[in-house]
């Protein structure tokens, strides 16, 4: 398989990241409207959708200290600031000047010198979040090794030091709030693997359109684009899509290709209930050319998933690296979601107003999208 490349970018900064796969964060400031539109086989479809009392989720555990046993240190999040505790008392350390601690914004490595060898005792090459590296406070007390870092974000709680799966699986729930999360691009295949992990790993619910389509109607989605057309099939997932709309904690798949709702610019009025990622398989060939390809996939007028909110690139696809390129999901809805804090809380009135189509820019209750006055809100 071809090696992943990984750029991340929000509208207000860059970065990248080591990783096995690519993403990039943008807002999109267009909205669509989705005319209302009620084809004859709607009711069969939304009994297809799993109702409310079905859409039940995991509850996570508490976001508390990690075990020392498991990680050989102790490590507890308090308001502003997180403590790292590592044992030292087996390696004859005499004395603080044998410690030596590195950190910057995003990383941490801490070193010390025993019988005449300097040993890593920690490297993080990705703290789960940003810190204040001018501000870190490290000591001895007793047989341990202190470490005190000063959060940016101070509201955000850290599950565990690095931002690695476990995490982001942990963590990330307490900035999506109970949103749920789509997951467009043009292959089924992929949106699926990707929705499913996802799912798994932060206790929501997998939902694949293309299994209620096919439980509907019988018969495959492919045999149904055959015989009636990619544009029967858009419309469909649209329905169903309505359906979905209104249920949090879920992560749904959706159609790839021309037969998906999300290739059309004119179907994404229920889209937008969620946080949307585009999985878009990457042509660049190191992982500037994919940083830069991922700027300009979020700008393009010309394809439809461009309105997502987060854009992932992949350097190829083998089923094998399905976890790293979720992963790199949670970092790039992490960011988004920290980057503009009123994102959840507008998607969540977005909702409550019925997803009338007008988004970013929402429009006062009342509001008739099918009306011709001008919108308000621009």
């Amino acid at each position: 398989m071809a090696a992943m490349f990984i750029a991340a970018t929000t509208c207000c900064s860059s970065s990248s990241f080591p990783a096995n796969h690519s993403r990039h964060i943008a807002t999109y400031s267009r909205a669509s409207r989705l005319p209302l539109h009620r084809p004859a086989w709607r009711r069969s479809l939304l009994a297809a959708s799993p109702p409310a009392s079905r859409l039940r989720f995991r509850p996570r555990t508490s976001l508390s200290a990690s075990p020392a046993a498991a990680h050989d240190y102790e490590f507890t999040d308090t308001n502003g600031e997180v403590e790292l505790r590592l044992d030292i008392g087996k390696l004859g350390i005499e004395s603080s000047r044998d410690v030596f601690v590195d950190v910057d914004d995003m990383s941490l490595l801490i070193r010390a010198k025993s019988d005449g060898t300097l040993r890593t005792l920690m490297n993080v090459g990705t703290l789960f979040d940003r810190v204040k590296s001018s501000e870190t406070i490290w000591f001895i007390d007793e047989d341990q090794l202190v470490v005190n870092l000063k959060k940016v974000e101070q509201e955000l709680k850290w599950p565990d030091i690095d931002e690695s799966w476990k995490s982001l699986t942990a963590g990330i729930t307490q900035l999506l709030t109970g949103i749920s999360v789509h997951i467009v691009g043009d292959s089924t295949d992929i949106n699926e693997a990707v929705a499913k992990e996802i799912a798994e790993g932060i206790g929501y619910l997998p939902v694949c359109t293309s299994e209620l389509l096919e439980s509907a109607t019988q018969k495959s989605v492919d045999t149904w684009a055959a015989s009636e057309g990619v544009d029967s099939v858009a419309e469909a997932e649209c329905v169903v899509l309505e359906s979905l709309s209104s249920h949090v904690r879920t992560v749904v798949a959706t159609l790839g290709g021309k037969q998906g709702a999300a290739s059309r610019f004119d179907k994404w009025q229920y889209l937008h209930s969620g946080f949307t990622v585009w999985l878009s398989v990457s042509e660049a060939g190191d992982e500037a050319s994919a940083k830069e390809e991922a700027r300009r996939s979020v700008s393009t007028v010309s394809v439809a998933y461009a309105k997502a909110d987060v854009v992932v690139k992949l350097g190829g696809w083998d089923p094998e690296y399905t976890r790293a390129v979720a992963q790199g999901c949670l970092v790039a809805l992490k960011q988004l979601t920290l980057a503009d804090k009123k994102l959840a809380g507008k998607k969540s009135l977005y909702i409550r107003l019925g997803c009338r189509g007008d988004w970013p820019n929402i429009e006062p209750p009342g509001w008739d999208p099918q009306s011709d006055a001008p919108p308000t809100n621009i």
